[in-house]
């Protein structure tokens, strides 16, 4: 059993795995908004065993060393890579602290996300078209940078419906290709491809000025990641002096940039979280859960 657990921020379970929380603490504090500050995160975390927290929030090293209680922080989000987690890792770590995350619950709203705004904006559903006429997703090239789940089901997505789907990552993917999804170095791909997708873990930025230049007018870029994957400076120069092209992202990938970004005509942004649904809810939550029990039961 915990002490205590405190949620620093809403970490988007349902209601009944927010009950099943009073199962494992003597006391359970949920807050439903983000912390202001590392002060604020703090205090709100106060003498707690157990600390819960989204992707919103940063557990740096200030936090975790200012709360010596802490023996478990449950990531109720994607636990990527210790580089690009919000929660610093190596600090807690030192401490014999605990770090869970959470993996493949919000995927399938994110393909979803992909393939639906990509077929109104080739056919033009929205009002807003794709160069002249209407354009089926099989005649279109799709570059993905990034293989991971989320990349590779957008992939398989794409090509049901017959689109040329090419790929960049850090590493090769044999059985990827071996079912048809090509591999090209990035400068290719942002040349070749009509809409490229981002699929990246955060803080990973791998488009820049010279990559933008390689892009082009006339293309769709769609981050699927959470905040940016690309020097923001040359998106909005890119968007500037390519008025036929769009930037397309949800209410993750957008981050912190909203209000930067504003006024821009060819960024469509759609303010939602796309991996967030009722089903997607109900995995992260079952997998929340999950990952305390193991915790407390030492495994």
């Amino acid at each position: 059993m915990f002490r205590k657990i405190v949620a620093v921020e809403d970490i988007l379970v349902n209601a009944r795995a927010e009950q099943e929380l009073h199962r494992f603490a003597a006391s359970v504090e949920l807050y439903h908004d983000s912390p202001g500050s590392e002060e604020e995160c703090i205090r709100r975390i106060g003498d707690a065993d157990c600390v819960l927290v989204s992707f919103r929030t940063a557990i740096g090293r200030k936090v975790i060393e200012s709360c010596p209680h802490i023996r478990y922080i449950g990531m109720c989000c994607t636990l990527y890579s210790e580089k690009s987690c919000n929660v610093d890792i190596a600090a807690a770590r030192e401490r014999g602290i605990r770090v869970c995350g959470v993996r493949d619950y919000g995927d399938e709203g994110v393909v979803e996300y992909a393939v639906s705004e990509l077929v109104r904006f080739l056919h033009g559903f929205g009002g807003d078209g794709w160069k002249r006429g209407r354009h089926e997703l099989g005649g279109v090239t799709i570059g993905i940078i990034g293989l991971g789940t989320t990349g590779l089901m957008c992939a398989k997505a794409f090509r049901f419906f017959g689109s040329r789907v090419c790929y960049f990552s850090r590493s090769r993917k044999t059985e990827a290709e071996a079912s048809g999804i090509e591999y090209l170095p990035l400068d290719r791909l942002l040349a070749e491809c009509d809409a490229v997708l981002t699929t990246l873990p955060r803080n990973t930025a791998v488009l820049h000025r010279e990559q933008f230049g390689i892009l082009g007018n006339g293309k769709i870029l769609m981050n699927t990641s959470i905040g940016p994957t690309f020097d923001v400076d040359a998106l909005k120069e890119w968007l500037a002096a390519n008025p036929d092209s769009r930037y397309f992202c949800d209410g993750t990938g957008m981050g912190t940039l909203q209000e930067e970004l504003a006024g821009i005509g060819n960024v469509v942004f759609t303010p939602v979280t796309a991996g967030s649904s009722v089903q997607s809810t109900e995995r992260l939550s079952r997998k929340v859960i999950a990952n305390i029990e193991a915790f407390l039961d030492g495994n």
